[in-house]
């Protein structure tokens, strides 16, 4: 789901951070305050959370790959306005230092992925949650359903700002600039494997997510229900303060980290995200024709997609280290070291809302 460079028009691009720019400056507003004391290790937890398990891909059908996102695991850990902060941040490391996503396109990913993916989860998780209490398996149904009707709305963003592409740009022969299938195709071929794997695993992921802390520390869920006590109605809870209350999800966010390598066992790439190489491969133009309905891309590489591929070239791409021999290891490496990228970027953004101070350290109980 992550549109690299090349895929779309810059008119396109232009117009996604348009869309984008008020609502990260709306979040930066809202959360302000927030970011300096109590909020700060979930927004950091959440961040790299999104960042590890996007890294995990799954097989789907047509011979592609897709991957959760955390669309719903973040406004309801967080609340929608600190999500698309969170998940913005782990879409723009991904994009900078693995190449995964676009620098130009990086405004529509989060337009998909951090903002109305999040939003779309956060007001059904509302809506299906309702006021039953933290605890109760309702919750885990809600977050179940909104994690996988987020994916899919994001996903048919994505595959619409693919779509498009061809019929509004074009050269004089009509071969297209960018990417090269229209909607009748892109729809599809976007939709069928988010439908069906890529959904169940966010569905599961959202689930899983709440009934853990459920058990470990239910007032992490009281940002996404506001009027609600850890153990029924009443007061609001107020949600935990600090690094201590987070630190069993820390500690499954460490078991990601080492787990990783299972992203790596999934065969093919994920549909709209190959490079400008394998436009010039028979095999791989064979694999992309059928996941796009036996419909063969260009002959040639679209001229604006070629131009615009190496407007940025990530330090590791790929989640491969040149200096790491086995693949495995290099993407653990990875991992960790986006995580930690994503840590330290939350942590730079609470020190510049604080007006150069660091966030101070709590640790409620």
């Amino acid at each position: 789901m992550h549109i690299p460079d090349g895929y779309l028009s810059p008119l396109t691009c232009a117009a996604a951070y348009a869309v984008a720019a008020p609502f990260w400056f709306v979040a930066l507003r809202k959360v302000k305050d927030q970011m300096q004391t109590r909020l700060v290790p979930t927004v950091a937890l959440v961040s790299a959370f999104s960042f590890v398990i996007m890294m995990f891909n799954l097989p789907l059908p047509g011979g592609t790959t897709g991957h959760a996102v955390g669309l719903a695991v973040a406004p309801i850990l967080l609340g929608p306005w600190a999500a698309t902060l969170a998940i913005s941040i782990a879409l723009f490391i991904q994009a900078l230092f693995f190449g995964d996503g676009g620098i130009t396109t990086f405004g529509a990913n989060c337009v998909n992925m951090a903002i109305v993916g999040p939003w779309v989860a956060y007001w059904l998780y509302r809506l299906i949650s309702g006021e039953t209490p933290l605890t109760s398996p309702r919750r885990i149904v809600a977050a179940a359903t909104a994690g996988y009707v987020a994916i899919n709305v994001a996903a048919l963003l994505a595959a619409v700002q693919f779509g498009i592409q061809p019929i509004f740009f074009h050269d004089a022969a009509g071969a297209p600039l960018y990417a090269p299938y229209a909607l009748a195709i892109a729809i599809p071929a976007m939709m069928i494997g988010h439908l069906s794997l890529a959904g169940l695993a966010e569905a599961v992921i959202s689930g899983g997510v709440v009934a853990y802390v459920q058990k470990t520390d239910p007032r992490l869920l009281s940002r996404s229900a506001p009027g609600l006590a850890a153990s029924g109605g009443g007061e609001a809870a107020a949600p935990p303060a600090g690094w201590r209350p987070t630190r069993a999800l820390w500690a499954g966010l460490a078991a990601l980290l080492i787990a990783s390598p299972l992203g790596l066992l999934a065969a093919g790439m994920a549909w709209g995200e190959w490079g400008v190489d394998d436009f010039k491969d028979t095999a791989v133009r064979e694999s992309i024709a059928q996941a796009s309905g036996n419909v063969l891309p260009p002959a040639t590489v679209p001229q604006g997609m070629e131009r615009l591929s190496a407007f940025w070239t990530a330090p590791l791409p790929d989640y491969a280290p040149a200096f790491m021999h086995n693949e495995y290891f290099g993407y653990i490496l990875s991992a960790m070291v986006g995580a930690g990228l994503v840590v330290v970027a939350v942590l730079l953004l609470a020190t510049l809302l604080g007006g150069g101070r660091m966030p101070r350290a709590t640790a409620n109980p």
